[in-house]
């Protein structure tokens, strides 16, 4: 699997796979199309221990040690596509779904540093990807939002720490008050994953590669 490519891998499966039910449907979908084009073992919900906590990686290729972890984030839409019904529901709660997105590029670069997981399986690098029909994710937001810090717009570069604003209220940030501190520095570029003909119905995609 030396020269991995998410982008690639992402392809491939939407020409299989147009819109996913959750979170754990795209999830399975992606590593069950990676494990089709390599010899490699993929495991999903690999097990590790981070900060003292037992964690689980989304997906784990374990030869070449890549590591990654994938959010589906989704406005409301239902269609019926290659004779399959799907209801998505609008999640909402858009300044949790960034935070949660950029911790996942956190806990990426924690791993990194430490360069394997804790039965020696070398670690090489690893991918944080969103997957959402919210245009809200790659479209800037206004001046003094709750989570400024932590937008995820085309061209924004996510670096160094970031934090809730003074205003973000004990009940928004709940379980997510600490700031999230990126050692590196990434930029955001959006691809198009596909679009259906309805309402929502445009798919976008944003890999960040870390390692």
């Amino acid at each position: 699997m030396f020269g991995f490519d998410i982008h690639r891998a992402l392809e491939r499966l939407a020409e299989q796979r147009t819109v996913f039910h959750t979170e754990d449907d795209f999830k399975f979908a992606l590593a069950w199309q990676i494990a089709q084009h390599t010899s490699d073992a993929v495991r999903i919900e690999r097990p590790f221990s981070l900060d003292g906590a037992n964690r689980y990686l989304d997906i784990w290729l374990r030869s070449p040690g890549i590591a990654i972890e994938l959010k589906y984030r989704t406005l409301s839409l239902s269609v019926e596509h290659d004779g399959e019904r799907f209801s998505l529901k609008n999640q909402g709660a858009q300044p949790l779904g960034r935070y949660d997105f950029i911790k996942d590029i956190q806990r990426i670069e924690k791993i990194a540093a430490g360069r394997r997981l804790e039965d020696r399986n070398e670690f090489s690098r690893g991918f944080a990807v969103l997957l959402t029909n919210d245009p809200s994710y790659w479209r800037p937001g206004g001046k003094g939002a709750i989570d400024e810090a932590f937008r995820t717009h085309e061209g924004r570069r996510l670096t160094g720490t970031m934090a809730w604003t003074m205003r973000a209220g004990a009940g928004t940030t709940k379980n997510r008050r600490d700031p999230l501190v990126l050692r590196g520095s990434y930029e955001v570029h959006w691809r198009r994953y596909r679009t259906l003909p309805t309402e929502n119905g445009e798919f976008r995609y944003l890999a960040v590669e870390v390692g």
